[in-house]
């Protein structure tokens, strides 16, 4: 028998015990101690930032890990799957640290042998090939190389400049290493065979339109990497109903990505969440707080987003610059028309939007899964191309395509009676895009901002949001003169905007439209004009006016054979049949006008239809058919606005007359919070009259306490809520605004026992549980809010007691355990596949 070979400390010689000796017969790194293995560390990094046989120890990163728990557990599926995986995504969205946690796993799992090799600071070809070669022990023997018994993980980390150096020597090195798998990172793929790709992109954020938004964020990721990093600078620093929406504004505005909102967080320490929400705007000046020994890429927002630009052709860079003018989106005719004073980019557009897609510049809009190809840029990359436009005095020539672009598909406003509804969806597709422009226009005198801002209020309309635009309509009338060809159609947009002045004040601005349109002929757009004042005459009681101007719009569509504008005249004119006591005269416009307006008009013109068929049917006591279509008029304005509180009246009508009392009320309640949000929208004295009867007839079939309380209900509804329970989707609302909550109904209760200050011991014994149960509980609660001790959870669940609605307290059941709880996943830390 041989005497084994005595084996010794890797760093100083020294002659290890036989504890610490290796009893594999695969090669490790062997420390005497733990100041060896450091030294060793230090070494390799002074000898060019090579790290090869890593142990768990050195991939132990110093910053906690948060979120990606699904892109985890893909990516480990895949490393086992294929050899070489690249990691692609824009600048600041963590693809470096995603690797090393990804290559952490393997080491800890003594899976594979990790090296990395970080390749930001290195540009010379030679100097890349020998870093990879030493991690990888540059073994001359190949057949002893494919012959390893382990695993072997390569992670190349920055690979975006030396791409093609890295793939030549992949593609050497692969083939005669079966046993090796490289991991890469880049803001492109290195487009090899056998390559597969993985997009890195933001972090989760909150649901904008949350039911409760303070729960929704402490379930977000991009929200728990904010309170993470601001907390580590600023201790007391909490998530609170004051500063939530701030905080989650701002992880939106940033994409998502950790890199910004690491930056962002670290401001908490001088400026409150609000103040760093507004300077957002100059956020290339603002985010330059990078960590002290980081990548000059890293150390600012700015310096990461030069390091990528200067990778770019000139043509590319070009491109980017024109297309920060488009902070909406764009298609590939958005992108012709602000490049066409660049005919290299015009005649290559396919193949340029492809590379900036492919190196992670520009991206689809995320959930787009049809229709013409559409894509964005971020908004941290769009501030910094609007910078560097500027800095190439090129603004003003792509401004001005921009506008004439823009003009051309506005144009079948003026044109049009009624706008058809493809003409008005490729105008939402530009919403974002046509308020910017008109913004930027609104510093002058140029006389297309009105037919832009009548587009963007068209567009607002129809979804519900008419009032946030009702400030740049004016500025635009203010800014322009009244001679203009679409001045008419600003005063249009601006009486179907202000209604928070009342009704009159819409009337007196569609007066002034109709003698401007009058004095160009009976044009089309005159149909329309008269139309609109017809209906807002209609609910003021203005019975003969609004009667001659229906009468006229329906003359002029019969002369244009324009069936789309007879059809809203009938449908108008049946309003005003009913209203007037003869249901069998609105019956019979309404039959003739229904079938042409579904699937041809704005949903705002549909809803108004179908809540006169409804109210017809109630009038002759078909309440089933009288739901039906107040509920299929509510569907049309599924937004929240003024125009869906004729429909939720109207199905509280159905409740009240179904003896449906519980019902009839809420929906009341509800119907008046959306009355009151959406500025004082009025309705004729005799829709006033039947849903006054109706909302007496429930107060007096309900005892008062009760009554009262459903009314209260109805008015504290969040619109998704309310339009669940319109609908008949109570018990799906239900299960979402339990989801949202952050803690489990035990959870809830035990801190509620907090907040009474009980201990331990005595929450154990009110709640029949296990003292270890409960403190198993309140390290839940800390993790899931993230907070710090025990006063705080009292201070935390004080304060959402406080906040309850008194009306109607939903019970929330237990969550699933397989659900991710406050934006952390609380399952034990994958360590594998």
């Amino acid at each position: 028998m041989s005497t084994p070979t005595t084996v010794t400390c890797d760093t100083c010689g020294t002659s290890l015990p036989r504890t610490k000796q290796s009893r594999t017969s695969q090669p490790r790194a062997r420390h005497c101690s733990n100041a060896c293995r450091q030294r060793s560390y230090r070494l390799r990094q002074k000898s060019g930032g090579v790290e090869a046989g890593l142990s768990s120890e050195l991939l132990t990163q110093l910053s906690s890990f948060v979120g990606r728990t699904d892109e985890l557990v893909e990516l480990t599926r895949l490393l086992h799957e294929v050899r070489l995986l690249t990691l692609t995504g824009p600048a600041g969205a963590g693809k470096s640290r995603l690797a090393l946690e990804i290559a952490g796993q393997e080491a800890r799992g003594r899976r594979s042998d990790v090296s990395v090799v970080r390749l930001g600071a290195v540009t010379d070809a030679d100097a890349v090939r020998r870093r990879i070669l030493d991690a990888l022990g540059d073994e001359s023997d190949q057949s002893a190389a494919g012959a390893s018994a382990r695993d072997q993980l390569l992670v190349l980390d920055d690979c975006d400049h030396v791409l093609y150096t890295c793939g030549t020597l992949l593609t050497e090195l692969l083939p005669g290493r079966p046993r090796l798998s490289v991991l890469a990172t880049s803001r492109e793929p290195l487009c090899l065979p056998g390559e597969s790709v993985f997009s890195v992109t933001g972090l989760a954020l909150s649901d904008p339109e949350s039911v409760n938004s303070l729960a929704d964020g402490l379930r977000s990721d991009a929200v728990t990497l904010f309170m993470d990093r601001s907390r580590a600078v600023a201790p007391d620093f909490r998530l609170t109903r004051g500063n939530a929406a701030d905080v989650a504004e701002i992880c939106a505005r940033l994409d998502g990505l950790p890199l910004p909102i690491e930056m962002a967080a670290r401001l908490v320490r001088v400026f409150p969440p609000a103040e760093i929400r507004s300077r957002l705007h100059d956020r290339l000046a603002l985010l330059t707080n990078g960590w002290r020994l980081a990548d000059d890429r890293h150390q600012s927002l700015r310096a990461s987003l030069e390091w990528g630009y200067a990778l770019l052709s000139p043509v590319e860079q070009a491109l980017l610059r024109r297309l920060s003018v488009l902070p909406g989106g764009f298609g590939p005719d958005a992108a012709t028309a602000v490049t066409a004073d660049v005919p290299a980019a015009t005649a290559a557009l396919p193949e340029l939007l492809v590379a900036l897609e492919s190196k992670s510049v520009i991206a689809p809009p995320s959930g787009a899964d049809g229709g013409a190809a559409r894509f964005r840029l971020l908004e941290s990359t769009q501030c910094f191309g609007q910078e560097q436009l500027l800095a190439e005095d090129e603004d003003t020539a792509v401004y001005e395509r921009l506008f004439g672009w823009l003009t051309s598909l506005s144009l079948p406003l003026r044109s049009e009676a009624v706008v058809p509804v493809a003409a008005l969806e490729r105008l939402a597709e530009e919403r974002v895009n046509l308020a910017h422009a008109v913004r930027r226009m609104g510093q002058g005198s140029d006389e297309r901002q009105l037919l832009l801002v009548a587009a963007l209020a068209a567009v607002e309309a129809a979804r519900g949001r008419s009032a946030e635009v009702a400030g740049l309509v004016e500025h635009a009338l203010e800014q322009t003169g009244p001679h203009s060809d679409h001045h008419a159609l600003a005063l249009e947009a601006a009486a179907l905007t202000g209604r928070g002045a009342g009704h009159g004040g819409a009337v007196r601005r569609m007066d002034q439209a109709v003698r401007e349109e009058r004095r160009r002929g009976r044009s089309p757009l005159l149909g329309r004009l008269l139309l609109v004042r017809g209906v807002l005459r209609q609910v003021r009681d203005e019975h003969r006016p609004s009667v001659d101007d229906l009468e006229e719009a329906l003359e002029i569509g019969l002369r244009y054979q324009n069936d789309t504008l007879v059809a809203l005249s009938r449908g108008a004119l049946a309003r005003h049949r009913l209203e007037s006591g003869d249901p069998a005269g609105a019956e019979g416009e309404l039959t003739r006008a229904l079938p042409v307006l579904r699937g041809r008009v704005a949903p705002q013109w549909l809803s108004s239809v179908l809540s006169t068929v409804g109210a017809l049917a109630l009038e002759k006591g078909d309440l089933k058919r009288a739901e039906e279509h107040f509920a299929e008029a509510l569907r049309c304005r599924t937004y929240h606005h003024a125009d869906s509180a004729r429909a939720l009246e109207g199905l509280a009508l159905v409740a009240s007359r179904g003896y449906r009392y519980d019902r009839g009320v809420r929906l009341l309640g509800a119907a008046e919070r959306v009355r009151g949000d959406g500025g004082g929208f009025e309705e004729s004295g005799w829709w006033r009259q039947r849903v006054g009867e109706a909302r007496d007839a429930v107060l007096r079939a309900l005892p008062v306490g009760r009554a009262e309380t459903w009314l209260q209900a109805g008015r504290e509804m969040p619109w998704r809520q309310a339009l669940c329970l319109a609908l008949g989707d109570e018990p799906a609302q239900s299960r979402t605004e339990r989801a949202v909550h952050p803690l489990s109904r035990r959870e809830q209760d035990v801190a509620a026992l907090v907040v009474e200050g009980l201990t331990n011991r005595q929450i154990a014994a009110r709640i029949h549980v296990s003292v270890r149960t409960v403190e198993t509980h309140i390290r839940h609660i800390r993790t899931t809010l993230g907070l710090r001790s025990r006063a705080h959870i009292a201070a935390w669940a004080a304060q959402q007691l406080a906040d309850l609605p008194s009306a109607t307290p939903a019970p929330h059941p237990l969550p699933d355990p397989r659900v991710p709880v406050g934006g952390r996943d609380v399952r034990p830390q994958l360590r594998g596949a």
